[in-house]
This record gives structure tokens, sequence and C-alpha cells, in this order.
């Protein structure tokens, strides 16, 4: 599910509209928490920019359903995600960052100020915006996929895959994506089932050769998930169903998704260039997007690494970058 609700922004524009909700003004709105918005915060309330942030449903973002980080710079004894947040907001909030929740649920990016409207009745109007929306995961939809999410089940295997050196673990997808994440798998597990709903991979040519060249994976073609099991310790095993309508039962100990995600850009997408899945374009190098003043950072524009550190980084470019921009403006 978006963390930031998608709503028809047609016509909010008009005096009426604004003139019956509450307005306030900012020199810098970040929307969206996680290590992008709450870096971000940190680097524009250094610069004394008095940034408002507000955190979406899902304060801290994908991390804090996480249970370990152990591949973020700064905590040598690793992390939990939660506890990770917490430091950046307090941290953010040490500066003069105004955190607050609340969900973005409308946008009016054509004129300066920006505005954006949260939970449909305040009006926030910017000087310069940084979108820190994230992406949203795809899951299967399954109830033991929820019961055991941290715990066996995860949607990045670069963040988790880790904890399962040397074990048996399962990816389910037929893409690109599912493909890499097994083949990186294949490098610190015993054995990685790769699960395909389909009789064949939709993963490039260069992928399926890297995958039918692993020997320690096993792709299950024509094979659908019924059910994760597992017990108080987490996943034990899959249950699975063939195209004879057989159940396959797998023991493994890790189970990756690796179906894709949504990025939550939808209250953006009538201004802000996308690319056809959704995620904000930006120009390379920056955090620039096609309107002057409007940011972008984290993994609503980044499909290709999503790692909390990289997420960081964009998050501290789109501060400077929304600062030199301050910079140059009249206002």
């Amino acid at each position: 599910m978006s963390l930031f609700k998608s709503m028809d922004i047609k016509g909010k524009t008009n005096s009426d509209s604004v003139n019956s909700q509450e307005v306030e003004h900012t020199r810098v709105l970040i929307i969206g928490s996680g290590p992008a918005g709450y870096t971000a915060a940190i680097y524009a309330a250094r610069a004394n920019l008095s940034p408002i942030m507000y955190e979406g449903l899902q304060p801290g973002g994908q991390l804090t359903t996480t249970t370990e980080v152990d591949n973020f710079p700064g905590y040598p004894k690793g992390v939990t995600g939660p506890e990770m947040m917490e430091d950046l907001k307090a941290q953010a909030q040490r500066f003069g960052t105004d955190v607050r929740f609340g969900m973005a649920t409308a946008s009016d990016l054509s004129k300066q100020p920006f505005k954006v409207t949260i939970d449909g009745e305040k009006v926030i109007e910017a000087d310069a915006l940084i979108i820190a929306t994230g992406a949203t995961a795809k899951y299967l939809g399954l109830e033991s996929e929820e019961k055991y999410k941290g715990q066996g089940v995860s949607a990045c295997a670069t963040c988790d895959g880790f904890f399962y050196k040397g074990q048996d673990v399962a990816v389910v997808g037929g893409g690109d994506t599912a493909a890499e994440e097994a083949t990186y798998l294949a490098g610190i597990c015993r054995k990685v089932y790769l699960i395909v709903r389909k009789p064949y991979l939709r993963a490039s040519k260069a992928m399926q050769d890297r995958v039918t060249n692993t020997s320690n994976i096993e792709v299950l073609y024509e094979h659908a998930t019924k059910e994760i099991v597992g017990d108080m310790s987490g996943v034990n095993g899959a249950i699975l169903i063939n195209s004879k309508n057989e159940e396959v039962k797998i023991s493994i100990t890790g189970f990756f998704v690796a179906i894709g995600h949504v990025p939550n850009s939808d209250i953006f997408k009538d201004y802000i260039d996308a690319d056809e899945t959704g995620y904000i374009k930006t120009i390379p190098g920056t955090s620039k997007t096609n309107i002057p003043g409007v940011f972008a950072c984290g993994d609503v524009q980044d499909k290709h690494y999503r790692q909390a550190i990289t997420a960081a980084g964009s998050g501290c470019m789109a501060a400077l970058d929304a600062e030199r921009y301050l910079g140059t403006r009249t206002f």
C-alpha cells in the first residue's frame, strides 16, 4: 500500500478550495521520512532553512520493518531498523527540523510557491520541495507472509541475505530483480530455490544465463506459493502448488519476495517527469526534477540500488541542491 495517498488533484488550485483550508508557508518542505528524508532534513536544518517534514503513514519508511541492519556505516555492532530511524529523526530534530505526522494527499506544483495538501485538510506552501516518499515493495498478499515479515520474509536480499549465510532460502519472481536476488544469495547461501509462476523466466538473457549457470540455484517453474510456514523462531518452510495442482513442500529459513516495487509518486504525476513505472526522473548527478525547486531523493527515484546508505546520500544531495536553489532566488 502506498504510504502517500493518491487523490484526484484536478481543480484543487482554485482560490475557493485553497481559502477553505488552513495554509502555512515554509522555505523547505520534505515529504517522506526514512534515510533519504531524515538526511535531507539534517542538512537543510543545519543550513538554517527551518524545514518542515511530514513523515507519512509509516514514519521511518521501509526500514522500520527490518529487524537487523548490519551494513549501514557507523553501527559496528548492527542496529535494528526502527532504532536507526529514531536516531536519524532525533538528529534532524536536534538541528530544528519540524517533524510532523501526516500524509501528503494532493499537490499543486504548477507555480511558486508549491502547494502540498496534508491529510486532505491543510495546505503547506513551500519555496522548495523535497520528495522522499520512497517505494513500496510488492508482496504476494498471504497472511503467513505478513506474519513472518522480519522473521524470515524479506523484500531485499542485499539487506538481509547475510543473516541466512550457509542456509537454504527461496526467492519468488521471474524477472531481472528475482534473478539478481537469487544469484546474490547463491554466493552466501547453501541452496536457493527460485520460484517462478510461469514456465519461463522473464529476466534478460544475460540474467537467465547467470541463473542457469549457478549450480546451487534450483528453478521451480510453474510453481506458486500457497503458504509460508514457520514457528516462534521464524520461517522454516514454504508450501507450493505446481502445475499439476500438487502441493510441494520446501525446507527454507528465508523467503525473499522479488516481484517489484511501486514508487510512491502518484500525487506528483501531473507535474513531475517519471518513467513508465512511476519512478521520478532526476537530472543525472543531482536530485533536480524537471521543475526548478522540486527535488527527489531516495527510493522514489532509485530503482537500482534501494539501499539505506544510497538513500541517505541522495537526501544529502537534495538538501544541498535545495539550499543552492533558494540562495539564487528572491521570494
